[in-house]
C-alpha cells in the first residue's frame, strides 16, 4: 500500500535544492521525489531554471514603492525551524521572489507560474523545456518593464557582442530589427548551463515581445506556431542554433515577424 505524502510547496523544493532545510526534512523530499513523478518534474524544473530573474527586474523593483513592499514583506509570517535553529528562510531567489510577489500592489502584473504556482511545461524534450521557460520569464515583462529610449546603433552593436561571443553568432542591429517594433535591449541569459540570447523589443499595440536564441545541435526545422503563457511563439532551428520569437501579438503577425527575422538571420 503506497503511503500518501504532502505535496512540498515550491518553496520547500527551493529550500531542499538550496541546502536550507533540516537532514529530516530533507530526508522527507527526497522520499516524495522517489515515488511522485509530478513533483521530481517539478524539483527538475525549479534546479535547471537559472535564469536571471534579479538582473532583468532590478529596475523595475527600484522604482516600486519601497516603504509599501517592505511593510507587506515584514508582515509575511517568518518560517523558522526549531528543530535546525535555523533564521528566517527568505535567502537568495526567495527573497526576490517575495519582493516580487509584493510588487503586485504597485500594479505590476507578475504571472504566478514564474514563482512555482501555474502548471508544469507541457512537453519533456529539451527543446520545449528551453522554451517554456523563456516564456515563464517574458510572462513577466510589461510595457513599464522595458519603459525609457530605446538604444541607438551604436549602443544596439555594444549590448550584441557578448550574445555573439558566447553563443559563436554574428549578429547586428539590422539581422535583429523587427519592423515597426522598437528594439530595447539585448541580454546574455542562462539556461540548463547554456548561453541563452535574448533580444527584448517593444511593440507599441502588444506590449513586450523578444527574440531568443540558444545553440543547438538537433538540426534544421521549419518555423512552427504555438501558444505559451497567452503569447504566441514561432520556433525554428538551423544546424548550429534554435530561436524562438515571443509576444502577445497576433498570430499572422508574429508569423511575419519570425520569418523576417529568419531571413536575415540565416543570410
Amino acid at each position: 500500500m503506497t503511503t500518501k505524502h504532502t505535496i512540498p510547496s515550491d518553496e520547500d523544493l527551493t529550500a531542499f535544492i538550496d541546502g536550507e532545510l533540516t537532514a529530516e526534512e530533507a530526508a522527507r523530499i527526497e522520499a516524495i521525489v522517489n515515488e511522485d513523478e509530478s513533483t521530481a518534474e517539478r524539483l527538475e524544473f525549479l534546479a535547471r531554471a537559472s535564469l536571471p530573474f534579479k538582473q532583468a527586474f532590478a529596475p523595475l523593483l527600484s522604482e516600486a514603492p519601497r516603504e509599501k513592499l517592505q511593510a507587506m514583506l515584514a508582515a509575511i509570517p517568518a518560517q523558522q525551524s526549531a528543530k535546525s535553529g535555523l533564521a528566517p528562510a527568505f535567502a537568495s531567489r526567495r527573497r526576490f521572489l517575495g519582493a516580487l510577489a509584493a510588487s503586485l500592489v504597485a500594479g505590476i502584473a507578475i504571472d504566478r507560474a514564474v514563482i512555482g504556482i501555474g502548471a508544469r511545461f507541457s512537453a519533456k524534450d529539451e527543446n520545449s523545456e528551453w522554451r517554456a521557460v523563456v516564456a515563464d520569464y517574458i510572462s513577466l515583462y510589461t510595457a513599464e518593464t522595458l519603459a525609457g529610449p530605446a538604444p541607438g546603433r551604436e549602443d544596439q552593436a555594444a549590448q550584441l557582442v557578448p550574445l555573439d561571443e558566447k553563443l559563436g553568432l554574428s549578429l547586428s542591429p539590422e539581422a535583429v530589427s523587427l519592423p515597426g517594433i522598437e528594439f530595447k535591449r539585448a541580454l546574455l541569459l542562462q539556461y540548463d548551463g547554456k548561453a541563452l540570447a535574448q533580444i527584448a523589443y517593444l511593440d507599441p499595440e502588444t506590449g513586450p515581445m523578444a527574440l531568443c536564441i540558444v545553440k543547438s545541435d538537433k538540426g534544421s526545422t521549419a518555423p512552427d506556431l504555438e501558444s505559451r503563457k497567452g503569447m504566441n511563439v514561432v520556433y525554428w532551428s538551423n544546424a548550429t542554433h534554435a530561436f524562438m520569437l515571443i509576444g502577445r501579438i497576433p498570430v499572422d503577425r508574429v508569423q511575419e515577424l519570425a520569418e523576417n527575422a529568419r531571413s536575415r538571420l540565416s543570410s
